[in-house]
């Protein structure tokens, strides 16, 4: 039936309901509207036989739709790159990816353990219904076993990789004089030997010595005397005084003396073992003894700037480490995951990261009391009187809204900004400003400061400690042939424990992850990004257990009463 006789018969029916309101239709009145409907239906239905078929008038037809489902027959392996392209915007796609990412997830132990204590309870029905009367009075309260909750986790990282030890050393370096005698053998020459008759030997039969040139003698071929006094009248060439270390094999020196030689040489032999190690570098060099500066030595004064040094190296020495053994060795860690510190390849320093629970949590104890159990011939029914669990949800939930109002920044339209805060800690040292949640806090800022710690890294591990802080990551802020020396660690510190827990949870919401360590400045959410966060699907069980006793009291009506006071315990506590 076509859309067009459809329309007709409901417009035929409002006619026909109209009409009645207005007078009654004879019969044959009516037979005549009958007959001209029929005959106009018939009309519709011959032309619709004869006409040929035509894809425009088929309602809501594609016809690209059909051209597509056609080039997918002729070409199937076009279905799954087409499937590929469209779930990356595909709504129902991303519900059930996110479904996947975000749903609940246990850990076989706790399985176990849940099943270790419904069958305790099992086998021993009887210890836990001891006393019971048939009237089903009140009577004594049997522990349950214990369950496997926690009251939260930490973050625990240690390092593995190669240790840089690196040490010190010195070293003494004297100066060392010497003083010599030496004989000096002093000869003469002249350029052209005897050829004058000056009686001296000719100066190149000396080339080839140790002798030096130390003087000169003018000759003179023939004086007069007239005037009285003699004057050389005919000067001849000069004879040349030389002086020569060794004597000159078939030459008569005229003269030897004996000269004084001081030879001053620097006595290292004191650093050649931190000198000759490649992984050892030379740091100073400084002059330790220079008064005074003019020293006798072997009857000999011998004046030098400084007689002393001492040398400073800085020698490393590279060995595998790990400081991972306590984490481990608790057995109640979970590994999570292991990054570099960093850029090397290969890597050179590791960091493992563990989630652990919080120690000395005291979870309160469950009962199952006598007044709640009823039996009637032998058929017993046990009556359920746990908390409201709506109420303390409702109150986180109020709770954060109230938050929301009290942390909106105006000048960047954001919710829950953080406080970028950092501590760090030398990786294999044995000083660690980091620990924070999950590790007894050292009583007194200044005993930690005194150690070494900064009083910013001393706030920052009370603030984690009290659940106020979420951990971002960490960053290796010094290193040295590669080795990471130095890391530290990235926290975003927030007002309130339930701050932390909007943004942690409602990060992975979105999702949006924290930015690398090194440039995170824990921005808040953005009005649209608040307003995508579903509240009902995060666990704030870390804040209501501080509301709430884990215990099943039989009396309702003091479970409220009781978690009221906690709640305005908790607020005054929290300055909140």
């Amino acid at each position: 039936m076509t859309g067009r006789t459809l329309a007709n018969l409901l417009a035929v029916f409002v006619a026909l309901t109209s009409a009645a309101s207005i007078h009654a239709q004879t019969r044959d009145e009516a037979r005549a509207d009958g007959k001209d409907f029929a005959t106009e239906l018939r009309g519709e239905a011959r032309d619709a036989a004869t006409t040929n078929p035509d894809a425009a008038r088929v309602p809501n037809f594609d016809p690209q739709a059909t051209r597509d489902l056609q080039d997918l027959a002729r070409d199937p392996d076009q279905i799954e790159a087409r499937a590929r392209s469209v779930a990356t915007t595909s709504t129902p796609m991303r519900t059930i990816r996110d479904s996947m990412a975000n749903r609940a997830r246990f850990e076989p132990n706790e399985i176990e353990d849940v099943i270790a204590r419904s069958r305790a309870i099992n086998e021993t029905p009887l210890d836990y219904t001891s006393g019971m009367a048939i009237s089903g009075s009140q009577g004594s309260c049997v522990p349950l076993p214990p369950g496997s909750g926690t009251a939260g986790t930490y973050t625990a990282t240690c390092n593995t990789g190669t240790r840089i030890d690196q040490s010190l050393g010195q070293c003494t370096v004297p100066l060392v004089a010497t003083v010599n005698q030496q004989p000096q053998y002093h000869y003469l020459c002249n350029r052209f030997g005897d050829f004058n008759g000056s009686g001296e030997p000719e100066c190149a039969g000396f080339d080839g010595y140790s002798c030096r040139v130390t003087g000169r003698r003018d000759t003179c071929l023939q004086w007069s005397s007239s005037g009285g006094r003699p004057w050389c009248s005919e000067p001849g060439d000069p004879i040349t005084e030389l002086t020569c270390d060794d004597q000159v094999p078939g030459q008569t020196p005229y003269m030897v003396t004996a000269a004084t030689t001081v030879t001053t040489i620097p006595d290292e032999s004191q650093c050649t073992g931190l000198a000759d190690n490649s992984d050892c570098t030379l740091d100073a060099d400084i002059c330790t003894d220079a008064d005074p500066q003019t020293r006798v030595i072997d009857g000999v004064s011998v004046t030098r700037p400084c007689w002393e040094w001492q040398r400073s190296y800085t020698c490393i020495e590279r060995e595998a480490a790990t400081d991972c053994s306590d984490i481990e060795s608790q057995g109640t860690c979970r590994f999570v995951r292991e990054e570099c510190l960093t850029d090397e390849a290969p890597c050179e320093t590791w960091e493992r990261i563990y989630e652990c629970p919080l120690p000395g949590t005291d979870n309160s104890t469950q009962y199952v009391c006598d007044g709640d159990v009823y039996c009637i011939d032998g058929s017993c029914e046990t009556i359920e009187r746990a908390a409201n669990d709506e109420f303390k949800d409702a109150v986180t939930a109020l709770h954060a809204m109230d938050e929301a109002r009290g942390q909106f920044d105006p000048e960047t339209l954001t919710l829950f900004r953080g406080t970028r805060n950092t501590c760090s800690s030398k990786v294999f040292g044995v000083l660690n400003c980091c620990k924070g949640k999950g590790f007894p806090l050292i009583p007194g800022i200044s005993l930690l400061v005194a150690l070494g710690c900064s009083r910013e890294e001393v706030l920052l591990h009370e603030r984690d400690a009290q659940g106020l802080c979420a951990y971002v990551g960490t960053y290796c802020s010094d290193k040295f042939l590669g080795v990471c020396l130095t890391k530290k660690k990235v926290y975003c510190c927030f007002e309130s424990k339930l701050s932390r827990i909007l943004q942690e949870q409602g990060r992975r919401q979105l999702p949006k992850s924290w930015d690398k360590p090194k440039e995170e400045q824990c921005e808040g959410f953005t009005l649209d990004e608040f307003a995508r966060l579903d509240l009902s699907q995060m666990d704030f069980s870390e804040v209501y257990a501080e509301f709430t006793e884990a215990a099943r009291l039989p009396d309702e009506l003091e479970t409220s009463i009781l978690i009221q006071q906690k709640i305005e315990d908790y607020y005054a506590r929290s300055g909140q």
